[in-house]
């Protein structure tokens, strides 16, 4: 049954050292605050999946965390590089990670996959890139019934994920609007779920019934964190932080510059925080 609760507790019940763990958000939604809350409690061996890897990762990579990546973009959205994971892949600063690429239709059909409770995900896909040849996951099946040659890549089942969202009900119940990406099934493939939302609402009567909603039975907890996902965006509440993202490439350039940086806005801080970051982007919603 879903609980509500603080981000420190929902996190600390459901993700583990070593867990494989999905903080997913598609240039919007992004659980930077769950990413965060997880940093403050040094969870280590982590593999971390992302379609969309952006300066969450990059901050969890750069402070030890993470032992391997499954992505399908690696970068600071805009602006170019995440700094810290390429230091950790080219120079294994401050520890080396494995690194598993994918393609955007890849990972989509993988986490689709996972949501159905399939062992992997068969379509059409990597004809002509040379991501075959580096990513061993990446294989080839024959349809039994055309005998077209078709891409395989594993389901992918986290062990927990995190997102978050516009709204939850009293029930536990979540809506989420705008850019939805991959969330809802990275959920629904996830073994355990934790939602963060800006707000909680008694229902959802008065709302178009083909939003999407995802069923309190997929979720384990829930913790309300107003402006939980800046710097970037929550449709409806308040804008992208684009200024944050350019500053990220500076800080994320010079190793103790990161960790001054981490320890003044990670570690220091909580969640209660974060609210007072979008003060200023929401009337530009």
């Amino acid at each position: 049954m879903v609980k509500f609760l603080p981000l420190k507790q929902a996190v600390a019940e459901n993700l583990n050292d070593g867990d494989v763990v999905a903080f997913e958000g598609f240039t919007h939604l992004i659980p930077t605050a769950a990413a965060h809350e997880a940093i403050r409690q040094g969870f280590r061996d982590l593999t971390l999946i992302r379609m969309t890897p952006d300066l969450i990762y990059d901050q969890m990579i750069g402070m030890g965390m993470a032992k391997k990546i499954v992505f399908s973009y690696l970068g600071n959205p805009g602006v170019g590089l995440l700094r810290r994971a390429r230091d950790a892949i080219e120079n294994g600063f401050p520890r080396s990670i494995e690194v598993e690429e994918h393609s955007h239709a890849g990972m989509a059909n993988a986490y689709e996959a996972g949501a159905a409770g399939l062992p992997c995900a068969v379509f059409r896909g990597y004809r002509g890139t040379g991501l075959t040849d580096v990513n061993p996951n990446i294989k080839s099946v024959t349809c039994p019934f055309s005998g077209e040659v078709l891409a395989a890549v594993p389901s992918i089942r986290p062990d927990t994920t995190f997102i978050h969202a516009q709204k939850a009900d009293r029930k536990g119940n979540v809506l989420v609007e705008g850019i939805i990406g991959i969330q809802k099934e990275a959920v629904l493939a996830a073994k355990r779920a934790v939602v963060t939302v800006e707000e909680v609402v008694d229902n959802f009567d008065d709302l178009h019934p083909n939003l999407t909603v995802l069923p309190r039975w997929a979720i384990a907890a829930i913790s309300v964190v107003p402006g939980g996902s800046h710097p970037s965006y929550a449709h409806g509440y308040y804008a992208r932080d684009n200024a944050a993202y350019l500053e990220w490439d500076e800080i994320a350039a010079d190793r103790e510059k990161f960790r001054a940086w981490m320890q003044a806005n990670v570690i220091e801080k909580s969640a209660d925080d974060f609210a007072a970051r979008v003060d200023h982007l929401r009337k530009a919603a």
